[in-house]
C-alpha cells in the first residue's frame, strides 16, 4: 500500500513538529501516572489508572498519526506557484453570483473553509488548480453549477 502525498503549508508543519514534541512530552507524563497507579492496587477499579490508560491510548494513536504524516508531507512554498496559475498555496479571489469571495488553496489536512482554507482536493479547488486571472470556472454544487470568476491569484 502506497501512502498519498500530503500537501502542507511551512506553518502547518511545524504546528505538527510541536504537536508531536508536546505529545511525546505528555507520554513520558502519563507513563508514570500509570506506573504510580498500578502501585494503589486492584487496577479493575482504579479511575486513574482507567483515565490515564485512555489518555496514553489516545496520546499513541495521534503520535502515530503525526509520525506518518510527517514522513510523506510535502511543503508547499512559492516554488508551487508559477504563470500566476492557481496552484497550492495560492490565495484566489473570485466572484460568484456577484459577490467577491477569497481562497486559500491548502492540502487537505490544513483545510478550513470557515476561514477560506480549501483543499485542492475540494470540488472547487480542484476546479480552480491550473486557472488563471479572468478564467471563468463552471463548478457543481449542491446548489447546481455555478460559475466563479477568477479576479485575482497570489
Amino acid at each position: 500500500m502506497t501512502q498519498q502525498d500530503l500537501y502542507i503549508s511551512r506553518a502547518g508543519l511545524e504546528e505538527l513538529k510541536t504537536e508531536l514534541s508536546e505529545l511525546l512530552e505528555e507520554r513520558k507524563e502519563i507513563t508514570a501516572k500509570i506506573k504510580e497507579a498500578r502501585e494503589f492496587g486492584d487496577l479493575s477499579e482504579n479511575a486513574e489508572y482507567q483515565e490515564a490508560k485512555t489518555k496514553q491510548s489516545f496520546i499513541e494513536g495521534r503520535i502515530v498519526e503525526i509520525e506518518s504524516m510527517l514522513k510523506v508531507a510535502k511543503v508547499i512554498d512559492d516554488n508551487n506557484r508559477v504563470n500566476g496559475r492557481v496552484a497550492l498555496g495560492s490565495t484566489v479571489k473570485v466572484e460568484i453570483d456577484g459577490q467577491t469571495k477569497e481562497f486559500i488553496v491548502t492540502g487537505s489536512n490544513e483545510s478550513n473553509p470557515a476561514e477560506g482554507k480549501i483543499s485542492n482536493e475540494s470540488p472547487i479547488g480542484r476546479a480552480l488548480m491550473g486557472q488563471k486571472k479572468g478564467d471563468k470556472v463552471d463548478i457543481a454544487t449542491p446548489d447546481g453549477a455555478r460559475q466563479y470568476t477568477i479576479l485575482e491569484v497570489h
